[in-house]
């Protein structure tokens, strides 16, 4: 008989499977990936044996206590081990920090709009990110296997295009994830073998991350609202993978009509969830310019925690809209948990019972239809998204990082 669950090959087939499980925190001890994976425990040692020889990860080599039975070997993301970089362009900006993995993000470093050249031709900004980025990168000691950049723009797929742009002053169609290449490569980035700089929407990717490190750990079907300085992105997550359609374009739901009498939008129509649910029509409800200051955003945040009338009333007209729009997504998707992104998280702290109950009121099947909403739990979770986009394939072959 074929002893499949101790043979070398499956061994090294899991060690992708392995390596996630402790990325994600989902394996602790030894016990636990021994379960998970659903192997002998000879086998788990040979695989955590070779993630350790890699660099990848620790394994405690005194046994802790695991409740009933024998106690297990404790594992850890080897601190010394290889990091990735990640990228996160904004429209006034972008920022870099290296990744271990676990989640484990370094130091950001915040660079403003005035970094980057006045001339936005996207080769020149991103070459400029890449340069920047080699400087972090010269100043780290550890290994750097792959980089990921989070933008603030649609990104189809394959052909890694973005779509819509205009925020960063780029053509429809520019080719983003052949010049994010391109720019790292003449910077002088080395990868593995094999291994290509990424790039994906922000939206995304904070999903991605947040899923894996943060409020939506243990979800099934995550659905993932966000609001930038310009409209409203969501994302969904199943089964632990991003779910971007046939074409990467999937949860653009800016374009969900919540307010067919409400604010114009850029496309035409009148009351998207873009114009209605984002800081500007916290400003617009509260009587000030769509394009004020958005200190003014955090402002009428306070105002409204510290029982502004008006601030108040400008909170619940913005959380009632948000709710139009996430009840319309919960009917079709039926996700089991909603998590919103730092300003949505405001609005929910400020509507605790409005916005859920909006929810719950707007969608098809009321309360048994429900799903909870969680704010968002890292502090960077675009940023953090990058990161996962850039261990993906190491997590997919750990053994591509010894080419690192």
């Amino acid at each position: 008989m074929t002893q499949t669950q101790t043979s070398p090959d499956r061994g090294r087939a899991a060690l992708g499977p392995a390596l996630e499980l402790i990325h994600t925190g989902a394996a602790p001890t030894r016990s636990a990936l021994t379960g998970a994976l659903g192997v002998t425990r000879t086998t788990v040692g040979a695989i955590t044996a070779e993630l350790e020889a890699l660099r990848l990860i620790t394994v405690d080599a005194r046994p802790v206590g695991a409740g009933r039975g024998r106690p297990s070997h404790r594992l850890e993301i080897d601190p010394q081990g290889p990091v990735v970089l990640a990228a996160q362009l904004h429209t006034d900006g972008f920022t870099l920090a290296l990744a271990g993995l676990g989640g484990r993000l370094g130091q950001p470093l915040d660079l403003p709009l005035a970094r980057l050249p006045r001339d936005t031709d996207p080769r020149v900004v991103l070459r400029t990110i890449a340069d920047e980025a080699m400087r972090l990168l010269a100043a780290s000691p550890r290994r750097c296997v792959g980089a990921g950049l989070a933008a603030p723009t649609p990104v189809t797929e394959p052909e890694r295009l973005a779509v819509i742009s205009a925020c960063l002053g780029w053509p429809t169609g520019t080719p983003i994830g052949e010049l994010w290449e391109e720019a790292l490569r003449d910077a002088g980035l080395l990868l593995p073998p094999g291994v290509a700089p990424a790039v994906a929407n922000d939206a995304n990717l904070a999903a991605l991350a947040e899923h894996r490190h943060g409020a939506g750990r243990g979800a099934r079907n995550l659905l993932y609202v966000t609001a930038g300085h310009e409209g409203v992105g969501g994302a969904l997550v199943v089964d632990g993978r991003l779910h971007t359609g046939s074409t990467g374009l999937a949860l653009e739901i800016g374009q969900l009509t919540v307010d067919p009498d409400g604010l114009q939008c850029r496309c035409g129509r009148r009351g998207c969830l873009d114009v209605e649910a984002g800081p500007p029509a916290l400003l617009t409800a509260y009587g000030l310019p769509a394009n004020a200051p958005l200190a003014e955003v955090d402002a009428i945040l306070a105002a409204a925690r510290a029982g502004d009338r008006a601030a108040r009333a400008a909170v619940d007209h913005v959380a009632v809209r948000l709710g139009h729009g996430i009840a319309a997504v919960v009917d079709i998707l039926n996700p089991d948990r909603v998590v919103l992104g730092p300003f949505h998280s405001a609005l929910l702290a400020g509507a605790p019972e409005l916005l859920p109950e909006t929810v719950a009121g707007r969608a098809h099947w009321g309360r048994f239809g429900c799903v909870p909403l969680r704010a968002a739990e890292l502090a960077a979770p675009e940023l953090a998204g990058a990161a996962e986009l850039a261990w993906a394939p190491v997590l997919a072959d750990p053994q591509l990082a010894a080419t690192g």
